[in-house]
């Protein structure tokens, strides 16, 4: 019973809901941040102080959509809520134009904004898909019977949005200390207030109904396939004018798409698994594209991207070969919000 757990535990309603939540914690900071080769697996230690915010900024997302009753529309939405957050409020990366010593406002530059047009998308569907989506995607998957019913009680959820409110501050007075940087008040409050209207979109958008479209569905591993070639085709394109286009057009087509198979009665969570598992993989091969423009003389960090690479590979193959109820995710998403976790 939960009364026999720490405090702590019985904010999570229950001893199954341990694994999810410290996995999503857990999982949200690696990918979005080491996997991708941002950060070096020298600063594996500084992990605690990412998971905050990533990991707390997931968790805060997922429960919300699933307390609510709505889908993936909604997690997405709150998911570019985030990223303008991060980087337009926390690290100010989105106005920074030398940030962390790189000159993101070089190219695709709107001189009255103060800011890189193609830096700023990128660094949105960045934590749209890798930072949140793929994460709760796949953390969701190995938990069969509880993906689309929340993880915490009220005490557990009010604490995620008190790490998740840590997180911002710790990378916030970091930065602010380290680039010497803060965004004017117009910038800051023009973030604000894009964040707010996607919070807003996300919390307005439409309960998921049961899919009864007709038409074919490709295999699982098909989508996993496309899912790599398609996020590994919008990482490669160049940083100008061309390559936003091409980046914005890019993106479109392919929620458009996902979103036409997600409404087909043929459409599994398998599906759904398989294209978060593709998609996870640019990443991996991503992490030592950046490791050679930034520090391609340190072979700790080479080894560091072959690690993690590792990591996603098996991350990859467990999901691939575990059997979780390959039903047709439309059946089982809830019309209405589900009960919390009880003690």
């Amino acid at each position: 019973m939960v009364r026999r757990f720490p405090a702590w535990a019985a904010a999570l309603g229950s001893r199954s809901n341990v694994a999810p939540v410290a996995g999503l914690l857990v999982l949200a900071p690696l990918v979005g941040e080491y996997l991708l080769g941002n950060v070096s697996v020298r600063l594996l230690p500084a992990l605690p102080f990412l998971i905050p915010l990533y990991g707390g900024g997931a968790l805060l997302i997922r429960e919300v959509v699933r307390r609510t009753g709505r889908g993936w529309p909604a997690i997405l939405l709150l998911a570019a809520a985030y990223g303008v957050v991060e980087a337009g409020l926390v690290d100010q990366s989105l106005f920074n134009p030398t940030f962390e010593g790189h000159d993101f406002q070089a190219t695709t530059p709107v001189p009255a904004l103060g800011i890189s047009a193609g830096s700023g998308f990128a660094f949105l569907v960045g934590h749209v898909v890798w930072s949140i989506g793929v994460p709760i995607a796949l953390v969701e998957w190995l938990t069969p019977g509880r993906r689309h019913t929340p993880w915490l009680r009220t005490p557990g959820l009010l604490l995620t949005i008190l790490l998740y409110l840590l997180g911002c501050w710790i990378i916030f007075d970091d930065l602010r200390h380290s680039e010497d940087f803060l965004a004017s008040p117009a910038q800051l409050a023009g973030a604000a207030a894009v964040a707010l209207l996607l919070v807003a979109a996300g919390l307005l958008a439409r309960r998921p109904r049961a899919a009864t479209a007709a038409g074919r569905v490709p295999r699982p591993w098909l989508v996993g396939v496309l899912g790599f070639a398609v996020s590994s085709a919008f990482v490669l394109r160049p940083e100008t004018w061309a390559g936003l286009a091409f980046g914005v057009v890019l993106a479109a087509a392919a929620a458009l798409a996902v979103g036409a198979l997600a409404r087909r009665a043929g459409w599994t969570e398998r599906h759904r698994m398989a294209l978060a598992a593709g998609t996870l993989l640019t990443y991996g091969w991503l992490g030592f594209a950046l490791t050679g423009m930034v520090e391609p003389g340190d072979p700790v960090r080479w080894w560091g991207n072959a690690g993690f690479l590792a990591g996603a590979v098996a991350l990859v193959v467990w999901c691939s070969v575990s059997r979780r109820a390959p039903r047709p995710s439309s059946a089982a998403r809830p019309t209405a919000a589900p009960p919390l976790p009880r003690a």
